[in-house]
């Protein structure tokens, strides 16, 4: 079977609600031609959804983070009153918190890309020409949609992977970890709208003139977004 085949097949193992089928075509090496093209597609949806509804854009990778990082200290600070007060001990406080914390950091990592507070030496770029700057930025959104593509297509196949197994989260009888799993490629495919909206927004300030590389600070940035 040819990969271009193998990426349409993926398509209605998604749909036919079979782990099993969603394995078998998730491992095959059309995977990442389908993962390919959802990255690109996927986030630029994810940029019409910022878009278009500024409450989403403003509030659901940092509110999720949030509640993230509140329910991990909740149930780690419960885990030592039971455990030194009560002489008891819930199962899953060692085993919940770090599924918490993965889902926590990667919806943190796309409200940074939106920030643009990570690693960009914007110092040194800004003393270079403005196509010499839009080149850096456009091999910046390069680099990060290549990690999305990454993450999206292994996250996946690990995430069929596990729920094809039936695979608890250690100490809890109810709780899958693919419920956890499949926050990984929505994290990265949000990521992906944030990388197309930031290069947008770059190649209008290009077109028009307007100062390309802004200082990013934490919080926010410059010119207070």
């Amino acid at each position: 079977m040819s990969i271009l085949a193998e990426a349409v097949a993926v398509i209605p193992a998604i749909f036919s609600g079979s782990t099993w089928d969603m394995r078998q075509a998730f491992d095959a090496n059309g995977m990442w031609l389908f993962c390919f093209v959802f990255t690109f597609v996927g986030g630029y949806l994810a940029h019409l959804l910022y878009h278009y509804v500024p409450f989403i854009e403003r509030h659901l990778e940092r509110t999720t983070s949030v509640v993230m990082y509140l329910i991990i200290a909740g149930i780690i600070c419960w885990g030592v009153i039971d455990r030194f007060v009560f002489s008891n001990q819930w199962s899953g406080s060692t085993t919940v918190p770090p599924f918490l914390f993965m889902v926590m950091a990667w919806f943190a990592c796309s409200y940074n890309v939106k920030l643009r507070t990570h690693l960009s030496f914007s110092e040194f770029r800004s003393k270079m020409p403005p196509s010499g700057q839009m080149a850096t930025l456009t091999l910046d959104a390069a680099l990060w949609l290549g990690f999305c593509w990454i993450a999206i297509t292994t996250s996946l196949r690990f995430t069929a992977l596990s729920a094809d197994n039936f695979q608890l989260v250690d100490g809890v009888d109810d709780v899958m970890k693919w419920w956890f799993y499949i926050t990984v490629p929505i994290a990265f495919t949000l990521m992906a709208g944030r990388v197309i909206g930031n290069w947008i927004e770059d190649w209008n300030n290009f077109k028009s003139g307007d100062q390309i590389i802004k200082q990013a600070v934490i919080g926010g940035t410059s010119n207070g977004r």
